[in-house]
């Protein structure tokens, strides 16, 4: 079945390829403002050689990654905190309602007063945006914990510590890891996003900077790199939920199937 997949996608990656080389060549489209595939496929092998792309790349992949992280322990972190602790939940609830739907967009002229053009601009805007995907999830697995099995915890005299450790995260892990790896997608999103509006260093800017020069291939071919590096990020980590989970029955089925 994985192999059926496999060659129906390749299949469909090619003929995607083959119209995106038909359709400026037979007119259908200006080549100046989309040129076919072999130009871009040529752009993108400039761009591999070129030492600026990979230094690109890496404070791309830097902001990334510092910003996923920041936002995954502290979603983490506050959404159990914010679970366990009597009421809380209540009072911080409308608080978290008005703050999420901001878009984080909306908080570049911030970033900019207050960092410039740094990584730190950059990380404000990823570290806000990825934060609320693993909060959210968080709060929602805490929610899901079977009072049972936390009352049965109680009897045998866990304190809150080891309820937490062996119940409450078991529990909220499935949900955790969804947000962590919905929060991966959306902190690759604002990091080239930042990148390309404010002009901190990455592939967002160089972006940009083809964009502005006329550079038309150079500037698919960037495109082209940040799409395979969000479908990596993805399978990654789709890869690293399910050695996280492979106890979860989610899991077992899907490996059954």
């Amino acid at each position: 079945m994985r192999g059926v997949n496999a060659a129906l996608g390749a299949a469909g990656l090619a003929a995607f390829l083959a119209l995106g080389e038909a359709v400026p060549r037979l007119g259908l489209v200006k080549d100046d403002y989309f040129p076919p595939t072999s130009r871009i496929a040529d752009a993108l092998g400039g761009e591999l050689t070129d030492g600026a792309f990979w230094s690109a790349l890496g404070d791309t992949l830097t902001g990334w990654a510092l910003g996923l992280a920041i936002a995954a322990c502290a979603g983490i972190v506050v959404g159990v905190i914010i679970s366990v602790v009597p009421y809380l939940r209540e009072a911080t609830a409308s608080t978290i309602e008005f703050l999420r739907p901001i878009p984080s967009v909306a908080l570049i002229p911030l970033a900019v007063l207050l960092y410039g053009t740094e990584l730190r601009s950059v990380l404000l805007l990823v570290v806000y945006a990825s934060f609320w995907q693993v909060l959210i999830q968080t709060l929602y697995g805490v929610q899901d914990l079977d009072p049972v099995a936390d009352e049965t915890a109680r009897s045998y005299g866990l304190g809150t510590w080891a309820r937490i450790r062996h119940v409450l995260w078991p529990t909220a892990l499935p949900y955790v890891m969804t947000g962590v790896r919905l929060a991966a997608a959306v902190a690759l999103i604002l990091a080239v996003t930042a990148e390309l509006v404010i002009g901190a260093p990455g592939l967002g800017a160089r972006i940009a900077v083809a964009q502005t020069s006329q550079a038309v291939p150079d500037m698919y071919a960037l495109v082209v790199v940040t799409g395979l590096l969000g479908l990596l990020i993805n399978v990654g980590a789709r890869s690293v939920e399910r050695r996280a989970l492979a106890w979860h029955q989610s899991v077992r089925g899907e490996v059954a199937v």
